[in-house]
C-alpha cells in the first residue's frame, strides 16, 4: 500500500486503531481482526476529518474503510444529518447501508436510511422524519429529495463517494457537484474507487483540500486467486459450454455477466430450459425482484445469477464458485471487475471467458494486454474435459 507516494506496512489491526468499545463490539461480531490495506491506510484520516482519495480493487473492505470512522463521529443525541454516503446503483446503497447498520449496533441512537429510484418516495419521506443522521443515497433521488425539502444537508461533516469512478461514468456528475456544493462546512469529503478517472481527479481538484492518496495494488498480497481461461465456442454452443463446464468443475455458485440486458434475460431462460436454476438481474427490473432475487442467489436458491455490469456493480457477493465473460466486457474494468467476484478471501477462483467471434476474440487480447492478466486459451475434448490450446 502507497499513502502519498510513500510505501507503507498495509498489517494494521483493528484493535490498533483507537475505535470505542461500541464499535470494537460491532467489528469483533462480525469476527474480523485484521483490518484490510485499504482501511488501515484511511480510518486514522478519517478519524481526523481529513480528505481522503483512495483507489482499492474492489473486494478489499471499503465500507469500512469510511463507514467505522463515520459511525464514530456521529453524534446521537443530534437530529441532524452528519454523515452522507453517494453509490452509483440501488443495489450498492443498500450494502452500504446494511453494512453501517451492522457497525451501528451497539452505538444507541444511530439512525441510518437508504435514499434511491425505484421504491416509492413517500416511504423514503416517512423514514427521514424519523431524523437518521447517516443517508446513504443514489444522486437522482438524493436531489429529488433536496428539491422537496425533505433532507437538509447542512450540517453534515463527513460526505463520501463510493464507486466514484463509475458513478462519474454513469452520468451524474452534475448531480453530485451539486450535492457537493449544499455542503460548504463539510469537514472531510472521501473519494473511493477501484481506478482515478481524470473525471474522479476533477472532482478532488475542486472540492477536496489536500486529499491524502492512498493506493493499494492488485499485488499478489491483495489479487485474487483466478485462474482465469478462454474458449472459442461458435455462439450456438455457448450455453452448453457454459453448463458442461459447470458440472465438470462442480460450481455451485455463478455469476454470468452478459453485455445487454436481453442477454441477460435470454440467457437465465435457456439455463432455465436446462434445468439449472437461474434469474437475471439488470435495470429494467423491479427493485424489489431485483433484491429478492439477490437474496435467493445468497441463500443458494439459485446456482446462476445473469447480470449486467452496471446492476451487478458493487454487489457485496463474495463467494462464487466461478465467473463466466458470456459476452466479453467492452472495458477493460469491467473485466477486472467481473473476474474479481470470484477468488475473494484467500479463495481459489476460476473465471470462464466465451469467444464466438473475432471482435470479441481482439477485445479479449486487449484486456489480457492492457490489464496484464494471464488468461490460458483452453478447449473442451470429447470427454467433456479442458484441454490447453484452441479447439
Amino acid at each position: 500500500m502507497e499513502i502519498n507516494g510513500e510505501i507503507v506496512n498495509d498489517q494494521v489491526r483493528y484493535a490498533d486503531l483507537g475505535l470505542s468499545p461500541e464499535l470494537m463490539r460491532a467489528i469483533d461480531k462480525k469476527g474480523y481482526v485484521q483490518a484490510t490495506p485499504v482501511q488501515g491506510g484511511s480510518i486514522p484520516y478519517f478519524m481526523e476529518y481529513k480528505d481522503v482519495i483512495a483507489k482499492a480493487p474492489t473486494g478489499t473492505g471499503k465500507t469500512f474503510a469510511f463507514g467505522i470512522p463515520m459511525v464514530e463521529h456521529i453524534n446521537p443525541e443530534s437530529r441532524d444529518v452528519q454523515g452522507l454516503v453517494l453509490a452509483p446503483t440501488r443495489e450498492l446503497a443498500i450494502q452500504i447501508r446494511d453494512e453501517l447498520r451492522d457497525l451501528c449496533a451497539f452505538k444507541e441512537g444511530v439512525r441510518t436510511v437508504c435514499l434511491y429510484g425505484g421504491q416509492p418516495i413517500d416511504k423514503q419521506i416517512t423514514q427521514l422524519k424519523k431524523d437518521p443522521q447517516i443517508v446513504v443515497a443514489t444522486p437522482g433521488r438524493l436531489m429529488d429529495h433536496v428539491k422537496r425539502r425533505t433532507v437538509r444537508l447542512d450540517k453534515v461533516q463527513t460526505v463520501v463517494l463510493d464507486e466514484a469512478d463509475r458513478m462519474l461514468d454513469m452520468g451524474f456528475i452534475k448531480d453530485v457537484t451539486r450535492i457537493l456544493d449544499l455542503m460548504p462546512k463539510r469537514r472531510n469529503l472521501g473519494l473511493f474507487s477501484a481506478t482515478i478517472s481524470r473525471e474522479v481527479m476533477d472532482i478532488s481538484w475542486v472540492y477536496q483540500r489536500d486529499p491524502v492518496e492512498i493506493t493499494v495494488r492488485a499485488d499478489e498480497e491483495n489479487k485474487p486467486d483466478i485462474t482465469q481461461y478462454r474458449l472459442d465456442v461458435e455462439r450456438n454452443e455457448k450455453v452448453d459450454t457454459m453448463v458442461c463446464l459447470m458440472e465438470m468443475g462442480g460450481y455451485d455458485r455463478v455469476i454470468a455477466f452478459c453485455n445487454t440486458k436481453n442477454m441477460t434475460d435470454r440467457l437465465a431462460g435457456l439455463l432455465r430450459m436446462r434445468h439449472i436454476t437461474c434469474e437475471a438481474i439488470h435495470g429494467d427490473i423491479q427493485q424489489r425482484v431485483r433484491e429478492k432475487t439477490l437474496q435467493k442467489f445468497r441463500e443458494g436458491q439459485l446456482r446462476v445469477l445473469a447480470a449486467t455490469d452496471v446492476a451487478a456493480r458493487g454487489l457485496d457477493i463474495d463467494d462464487v464458485d466461478a465467473v463466466f465473460n458470456y459476452d466479453v466486457p467492452d472495458e477493460n474494468e469491467y473485466y477486472i471487475h467481473r473476474i474479481g467476484r470470484t477468488g475473494r478471501a484467500k479463495r481459489h477462483g476460476v473465471a470462464f471467458s466465451l469467444v464466438s467471434n473475432i471482435t470479441e476474440g481482439i477485445r479479449l487480447d486487449d484486456i489480457q494486454k492492457n490489464t496484464g492478466n494471464n488468461i490460458q486459451y483452453v478447449h473442451l475434448n470429447a470427454q467433456g474435459e479442458l484441454e490447453p490450446g484452441k479447439k
